[in-house]
C-alpha cells in the first residue's frame, strides 16, 4: 500500500547496471516515491551540484566507473554531510575487504544484489524513518 508520506520522497539511484536501476525505478515508483537515475557517481554528483536536486535517499553502488560508490560518499560527507547519512549501498561484492571496510566504517545499511524486492521496499522505508528522526 503506498503512503502519503512516501508521495513527496525523492530517492536517487546510483548504479552503472540498467537492470538494477529499471528494478528500483519500477519498485520504488510503484511504492510512490519519485525516483532518478545516475550512472556513476560523476552523474550523481552533477545532479546534487550543477542541477540543484535534493533528495530524501541515496541507493548508491559500490562499484562503477568514474566516481564509484566510496568516492561519491566521501564526496557527500564533505559537499552535503547531510545527504552522506541518507545512503543505502547496493554491492554484489560483500566479501572484498575494501567494501567491508567501507561498509562498517559508513555505518550506512546495504543491499547484497542480487536483492529481494521485498527487501528494497523494507530497507528503503526504514532508512527513510531513520533519516525523519
Amino acid at each position: 500500500m503506498k503512503t502519503t508520506a512516501s508521495t513527496s520522497k525523492r530517492i536517487l539511484v546510483v548504479d552503472d547496471e540498467p537492470g538494477i536501476c529499471n528494478v528500483c525505478v519500477r519498485v520504488l515508483t510503484g511504492e510512490g516515491f519519485e525516483v532518478d537515475i545516475a550512472v556513476d557517481g560523476k552523474d550523481a554528483q552533477d545532479r546534487l551540484w550543477r542541477k540543484g536536486k535534493d533528495y530524501d535517499l541515496c541507493l548508491l553502488d559500490v562499484r562503477m566507473p568514474l566516481v564509484d560508490g566510496s568516492e561519491f560518499h566521501q564526496w557527500l560527507k564533505q559537499k552535503h554531510p547531510e545527504m552522506a547519512n541518507r545512503v543505502i549501498f547496493i554491492t554484489g561484492d560483500v566479501m572484498s575487504g575494501d567494501t567491508e571496510s567501507l561498509l562498517e566504517a559508513s555505518g550506512r545499511p546495504f543491499l547484497s544484489k542480487p536483492f529481494d524486492i521485498d527487501w528494497l521496499k523494507t530497507v528503503v522505508k526504514e532508512a527513510l524513518q531513520q533519516a525523519e528522526k
